[in-house]
């Protein structure tokens, strides 16, 4: 292993080469396609664009569709606005794709986040990084989703749900996909990309399924015993409108939720064949397929369920709309499809994720950031994933149910959201002369101005909405103040900070000695940062 260069310039330079391992400017010829961008090996680029696609798809469907439309419904009041709803959040989510496509095409390299914000928040040096890397290990849980996946799938094979039967599936089935993305990771994409088709196909039908009974089509209409839906006359659409502007804010912060995990191919962009022209069209693809089954899906529920039904039951909407189109017989089926919907989400996010905390190894300022940063020994991510892992299983275990857990989904919901205000803020100063001359910002794909302006602005709702205090009669927590997730989202990075602080300020003055970092090139082919201590004296 030798090193290659000194961190004599800038953290990324004003030309987009670092990552290399040579110390060169990359190949401004190959700026189509962006593999030469970062210096991986290239048998390491095995991703296609539908691979990419699904990275995307499964990520966002998760289990939001299936039970989120019935909250959604109490806060628009109405049918009608509900639907507006989702097509705002439809609109906001195209927008953020377009956003992180700029961004991905500028910067096709794994990790996301962590390299635009590297890119353009360079002073202090390595502050961000640190600040991040709290975050990271914040959001990439995937402690809430495991919980209910194994809530589903107990329901459909007919177990209690206890805490131990709950937290043992669980458990499972984290450790399955740990083992698959870091020792078999040709299994686990494969594995992703079938779900992904399968819960496309099986959305697809029950949209299409909830459109032929909306048409009056004989052997798809709602079953005796249940009330007739009417949600779709004129006046009825409208009925129950103009609820208070809390409970609006609210049903539009769920939505654009529903939503979240759009960017998650950017976090793999350096296993990617041809990345620029690869999110290109990919992230489109994705989105506008989400959005599509999204709409198709809720006018689906509102032509099979009466908005009476929704309202007062406390079962989710999906099941509902299997009771009434196909028997209650049919809700344990549901209940594994949710399942195995979120078995595909969880695929996709810890796939992404692993690679995530790879490129923070490669940053070398974590600790032990060569075991992070290595490839081996079986080609994958297995160390950062094994990191995530632990952490998921920590909280799993650890976090009590009620408002323990709640505050935990929420903070790191709400840490997505000030990484993405940050983004967005970025991107703006980057569509600035002064940023585009100094930082050479270029990219093969540029966002409009206007876009990255509403994006930026709902980001900033989704982070003032939730100190918004809640409606009489309604707690988001039943102990903690509504807003203390919110102020412990801003207090996490304290500890990014005070990390950043020591390790880079105090200790060196302390110590005299001063921090040099120079590349290095690992067994595996990965290239990396290191640090050295040089005495203040030579």
């Amino acid at each position: 292993m030798t090193s290659r260069e000194e961190e004599s310039a800038p953290l990324l330079g004003s030309t987009p080469d670092y990552g290399t391992t040579s110390g060169e400017p990359l190949d401004r010829q190959n700026s189509r396609d962006g593999e030469l961008f970062d210096n991986v090996p290239k048998d390491k680029r095995r991703l296609g664009t539908l691979s990419a696609c699904f990275l995307i798809f499964n990520r966002v469907i998760g289990t939001g569709i299936f039970a989120t439309p019935s909250n959604i419904l109490r806060s628009a009041g109405s049918v009608g606005v509900a639907l507006i709803m989702w097509l705002i959040g439809s609109l906001i989510a195209l927008l953020g794709t377009a956003v992180y496509i700029e961004l991905g095409t500028g910067l096709p390299r794994s990790g996301g986040e962590k390299n635009y914000l590297e890119f353009i928040y360079r002073r202090p040096k390595f502050l961000i990084t640190c600040v991040f890397s709290i975050y990271a290990m914040i959001t990439g849980s995937a402690t809430a989703n495991s919980v209910v996946l194994s809530e589903y799938l107990l329901h459909a094979i007919g177990l209690p749900p206890t805490w131990f039967n709950t937290r043992l599936v669980a458990f499972s089935c984290l450790t399955i996909i740990v083992f698959l993305h870091g020792t078999a990771w040709k299994v686990g994409v494969r594995m992703l990309n079938a779900l992904g088709m399968f819960t496309f196909i099986v959305l697809t039908l029950v949209a299409g399924s909830g459109i032929l009974s909306l048409m009056g089509v004989p052997g798809f209409q709602v079953r005796d015993g249940y009330e007739k839906p009417d949600n779709f006359h004129w006046d009825k659409l409208w009925e129950g409108s103009g609820t208070d502007a809390n409970a609006f804010v609210a049903g539009l912060y769920g939505v654009i939720w529903s939503f979240t995990g759009y960017s998650n191919a950017n976090n793999v962009l350096s296993e990617i064949k041809d990345p620029v022209r690869t999110i290109k069209r990919a992230a489109p693809i994705a989105m506008f397929g989400v959005s599509a089954v999204y709409m198709l899906i809720n006018v689906a529920y509102f032509a099979v369920v009466s908005k009476n039904d929704i309202l007062s039951s406390r079962r989710i909407i999906a099941a509902l709309y299997f009771r009434n189109l196909y028997g209650p017989t049919t809700e344990r089926a549901l209940s594994a499809f949710i399942a195995l919907s979120t078995f595909g989400s969880l695929l996709a996010g810890q796939f992404a994720q692993g690679r995530v905390m790879q490129e923070l190894g490669r940053e070398g300022i974590l600790p032990f950031s060569s075991f992070f940063a290595s490839s081996k020994p079986f080609n994958a991510p297995l160390a950062g994933l094994f990191l995530q892992y632990s952490v998921s299983i920590l909280f799993l275990f650890v976090i009590p149910p009620g408002d323990a857990y709640l505050f935990l989904i929420s903070l790191a919901s709400y840490c997505t959201t000030i990484i993405n205000a940050l983004v967005a803020i970025g991107v703006l100063l980057l569509h600035t002369k002064a940023y585009q001359a100094a930082w050479n910002w270029n990219p093969p794909f540029r966002s409009p101005k206007t876009v990255v302006t509403i994006f930026f602005i709902a980001n900033m709702f989704l982070i003032f909405a939730p100190l918004m205090p809640p409606v009489a009669g309604s707690k988001t927590y039943e102990r903690l103040p509504y807003w203390s997730h919110s102020l412990a989202a801003f207090a996490v990075s304290l500890i990014g900070i005070t990390y950043w602080y020591v390790w880079g300020t105090w200790l060196p003055q302390r110590k005299g000695y001063r921090l040099e970092r120079v590349y290095t090139l690992q067994e595996d082919g990965i290239s990396r940062w290191v640090f050295r201590k040089v005495p203040l004296a030579s």
